[in-house]
């Protein structure tokens, strides 16, 4: 859990009426995307800033480079909300809220924000072996993970790797024949079979929502929250 968020009072118009306190969101890179559909479509205003994605590659880099973003904004005058998970950081990110008195996203990482907790440890429970991918790692796994583990240039430590995982699992948040040819590439390489869990946007939506004090009545989604797909 993070630290309770604070606010400054608010600025006043001419006629004495509070005006709001303009609000950034520092996000992950590999959340920005779907963020900024749901900012867009939502009509919310808030400006995005996005952090290299492949921070997550070297977690103890996360906290200090947020925490310096969200001090700089803070004193440009902005309310800073955090579109992160914990996201491997133990507890670093808690303490950055806590310290400026943001709030984040709930949970472990970005598996739990668009699927929920729950649904996430049954996964892990029933098969500890599951690679989860998200859209992002679908669309990046070559250059985020292959590359950046050396694997393109050593494709002989793919089983020190990799070795131990017996099933892919996508979590779906734009389901298309693209991306659902990708995936199912990704399982072809890993070897393994490939389950669908179209998880949408809704999760993150709801958080975002809540984080913002905007309305927290999620609407024009379509499909529903969950749906599964094993292959």
């Amino acid at each position: 859990m993070t630290g309770l968020s604070t606010s400054c009072p608010s600025p006043s118009d001419a006629a004495g009426h509070p005006t709001p306190v303009p609000t950034a969101v520092v996000a992950c890179g590999a959340l920005s995307p779907s963020i900024r559909e749901i900012v867009t479509r939502r009509r919310w205003q808030v400006e995005l800033h996005a952090l290299p994605p492949l921070l997550h590659n070297h977690p103890r880099e996360i906290a200090p480079r947020v925490e310096s973003l969200a001090r700089s904004l803070q004193a440009a005058g902005l309310r800073v909300v955090l579109a992160y998970a914990d996201c491997g950081t133990y507890g670093a990110l808690d303490e950055v809220c806590n310290r400026l008195h943001i709030r984040r996203l709930s949970g472990l990482h970005c598996y739990d924000v668009f699927a929920g907790d729950e649904k996430i440890r049954q996964i892990f429970e029933d098969d500890p072996g599951t690679y989860v991918l998200t859209d992002f790692l679908v669309q990046s796994f070559r250059r985020t993970v292959l590359a950046e583990l050396g694997l393109d240039r050593y494709p002989e430590l793919w089983n020190d790797y990799f070795g131990s995982y017996n099933l892919l699992v996508w979590l779906a948040q734009t389901h298309s024949a693209a991306l659902e040819s990708e995936a199912r590439g990704l399982a072809a390489m890993f070897g393994l079979p490939l389950e669908i869990l179209e998880v949408g946007t809704r999760g993150l939506e709801s958080q975002l929502a809540e984080l913002l004090n905007a309305d927290t009545a999620v609407v024009s989604i379509e499909g529903p929250s969950l749906h599964e797909r094993r292959t």
